[in-house]
């Protein structure tokens, strides 16, 4: 078994606020839970249960941060990988596929909206990885597959979880 490698005091400094901030995270949860009823709903469990989980495994987590970083750091602590630096690029072509999405929904429908955000999407993803754009060809099947993952979500939604969507038309199928 190999020795630990020693981590520098500045990382173990960096890595222990991380940890820290995680358990600060969970403590403001908790407190923002406090003033959530508890009354029990459907199944026995009530409105503040999930908050009360989200903040006890978060100062868990961080716990477990904390003392990782105070007993030889972050283990398999690499670079990440990827550029360097951000790609602001695809980040504009997301961004923007995300606004034309919550812009146009009422106006064009959960599924016509959600295949435009998918093709935009698709296009920034393809950009950050230096691949072409796709054309017209590629924009259409990118519009297709967008399409087709929307429809049968907007189904399940308004159909079986009788959740209310705009659409297209007023049969409640597009």
């Amino acid at each position: 078994m190999e020795a630990p490698v020693a981590v520098p005091a500045a990382r173990r400094l960096h890595q222990s606020v991380i940890g820290l901030g995680a358990i600060a995270l969970g403590l403001a949860y908790a407190w923002g839970a406090i003033d959530i009823a508890s009354e029990a709903g459907y199944g026995g469990v009530g409105p503040n249960f999930l908050p009360w989980l989200v903040a006890l495994l978060l100062v868990v987590c961080g716990g477990l941060l904390l003392w990782q970083a105070r007993h030889g750091g972050f283990e398999n602590d690499e670079a990440p990988p990827g550029a360097a630096r951000g790609d602001w690029d695809a980040l504009a072509w997301i961004s923007a596929g995300v606004l034309l999405n919550a812009a146009a929904i009422e106006r064009v429908g959960f599924v016509i909206g959600c295949a435009l955000c998918f093709v935009f999407a698709v296009r920034g993803l393809r950009r950050a990885e230096g691949k072409p754009a796709g054309g017209l060809r590629g924009t259409a099947l990118d519009f297709a597959t967008g399409f087709l993952i929307a429809a049968p979500a907007y189904w399940l939604f308004t159909k079986l979880l009788a959740i209310n969507l705009p659409g297209l038309t007023g049969t409640g199928w597009l």
